[in-house]
């Protein structure tokens, strides 16, 4: 079966409404902010506590199976939003599952009022109010007298929320993991910014974990090459602010990035991913033996010792 890893921009609509919309890709969670401020509101599972949130942007939140939760945009701003996630466990598989309480594809919506009159203790005409008032599914426009929760001064927020935008400062990237970032190992996923200036690239990786990457490009364009099983090249492809896409376990990815520079978020299926570098000092090509070079690549001495300096002159970004 050939294997389709070309970009795509979002390409199903999953609903639109007066609170704006919602679009999904078909096939390929962790949630980052691309802009404007939201307030989350999220409810572990058997938990009777909420925690609320104000999250800015570059903010990424992991949000582990079984958790409700809310997103309010209270501002004068869009907010967007981008969820990527591990798909394999849903119900359809390559789709983010959602259960809802309320609204038109909520739990509430499919009891009866016989059984919801006789769970929460109330008379039938309240039971139909309770489960089919709300006629929206997704996103709701509020009414002006809804006022919505303020941030939670005990919420914690460090422990739910890490801003990548914070963290990558003036590095190449930033990494969020279950070493500095313990939620994340409820989840089962870690998380990376990585930003390219204007014509530069990014030294090719590959996972030694049998992790995949979900890569979703925030701003910028660029170039990707991955090569896969057998030194076959499976996607030489430019790519641009929007898109996502798919690097499988085990295959290299190498990224270049054009005039306006490359940023991208990505989202790995391990909460402790490990990559093997094709460039710079902790690559293999510097711990190999020259000799054992020389055989495996056919070339004289000389040239691996060129070799071997080049690798070396830098770990991540390399100036074109």
């Amino acid at each position: 079966m050939e294997l389709n890893l070309a970009p795509r921009m979002a390409d199903t609509t999953v609903f639109e409404g007066e609170g704006d919309g919602y679009y999904a890709w078909t096939s390929p969670a962790v949630a980052e902010w691309k802009l404007g401020t939201c307030t989350v509101g999220v409810v572990s599972p058997n938990s009777s506590k909420e925690k609320v949130l104000i999250t800015n942007k570059g903010d990424a939140i992991p949000v582990p199976a079984g958790t409700i939760s809310w997103w309010f945009n209270g501002g004068d701003l869009d907010v967007i939003i981008v969820f990527l996630g591990e798909t394999s466990q849903s119900y359809n598989p390559g789709q983010i599952e959602y259960f809802f309480l309320t609204g038109a594809i909520g739990f509430l919506q499919g009891f009866s009022s016989e059984f919801l009159s006789k769970i929460y203790n109330i008379n039938e005409q309240d039971s139909i109010k309770l489960a089919k008032s709300q006629t929206n599914a997704l996103v709701l426009k509020l009414d002006d007298q809804i006022k919505m929760p303020d941030n939670d001064s005990n919420s914690n927020k460090e422990k739910h929320v890490s801003n990548l935008e914070n963290l990558i400062s003036s590095n190449v990237n930033a990494e969020i993991t279950a070493d500095n970032f313990h939620l994340l190992e409820k989840v089962g996923l870690s998380a990376s910014l990585v930003r390219l200036e204007p014509n530069s690239s990014l030294a090719p990786s590959y996972s030694t974990d049998a992790s995949y990457r979900i890569i979703y490009v925030i701003k910028g364009s660029g170039k990707i090459q991955i090569v896969g099983l057998n030194g076959t090249q499976i996607l030489d492809a430019k790519v641009e602010k929007d898109q996502l896409f798919v690097v499988p376990k085990f295959f290299a990815i190498a990224q270049l990035a054009g005039d306006e520079g490359l940023e991208f978020f990505s989202v790995i299926t391990s909460s402790r991913p490990v990559f093997g570098e094709l460039y710079g000092n902790l690559s293999p090509w510097k711990a190999l033996s020259s000799s054992v070079l020389q055989a495996s690549l056919s070339v004289d001495s000389k040239f691996v010792e060129l070799f071997k300096c080049k690798v070396g002159q830098d770990t991540n970004n390399i100036s074109s």
